[in-house]
């Protein structure tokens, strides 16, 4: 196969992906089939079946691509510090930023379908994108804890917690729509302070 026809392939991957995102973030997982899909984009069914074998392969590809870039902005920072503390901080935040840039993405990867990676084993058994953002976010984390400047907690534990302040700025600010919600980038700044403050009292918590 050609250069030019591999990357038609690819163009039009690319165009079922962006349609499917589209439809998973306005109409949900339960109302999205692959005949709307291919009306979407004017091909039909049969031709995306030589892409994907069906929607659950779609939306997986689609966090996938998620996570790649939410790793890259992890790392990206981790790199660029020496002072875990700050890189946490930091790390927090870009992923508060992260979230309200590319909302249909956020959407698509937390709101769309709860099982998409499988059972919680399944999930930690298998090397994807997410599991690969999620271990080093926990490694940053484990890494705080060991050098004192976070309190000692079981890792995954601590950094759930974290993540779960994070998450829920995010989601407020993707869905609220009936109440006046303070600028989230404010919202995030104080509840990461908050956080890292009270958890960053040298003691040892049972869990």
């Amino acid at each position: 196969m050609t250069d030019k026809c591999l990357q038609k392939k690819e163009e039009f991957r690319r165009e079922i992906l962006l349609a499917a995102r589209e439809i998973f973030s306005l109409d949900g997982y339960g109302n999205f089939s692959m005949r709307k899909l291919a009306s979407r984009i004017g091909y039909s069914p049969t031709t995306i079946y030589l892409y994907f074998k069906d929607k659950d392969e779609i939306l997986f590809c689609l966090c996938e691509e998620f996570y790649v870039e939410l790793h890259q902005t992890i790392l990206k920072i981790v790199g660029e510090n020496n002072d875990l503390l700050a890189t946490l901080r930091r790390v927090l935040l870009a992923y508060v930023s992260f979230g309200l840039a590319n909302p249909e993405q956020y959407r698509v990867a937390f709101f769309t379908n709860p099982s998409v990676y499988g059972s919680p084993a399944t999930y930690m058994e298998n090397d994807t994108m997410s599991r690969r953002a999620y271990l080093h976010y926990r490694d940053l984390v484990a890494a705080c804890s060991a050098a004192g400047v976070l309190i000692s907690m079981d890792g995954d534990t601590l950094a759930q917690v974290l993540w779960a302040g994070v998450h829920g700025v995010v989601s407020a600010a993707l869905h609220t729509r009936d109440f006046p919600l303070v600028d989230p980038a404010i919202l995030a700044d104080v509840m990461v302070t908050g956080l890292l403050t009270g958890l960053g009292i040298r003691q040892t918590v049972c869990i």
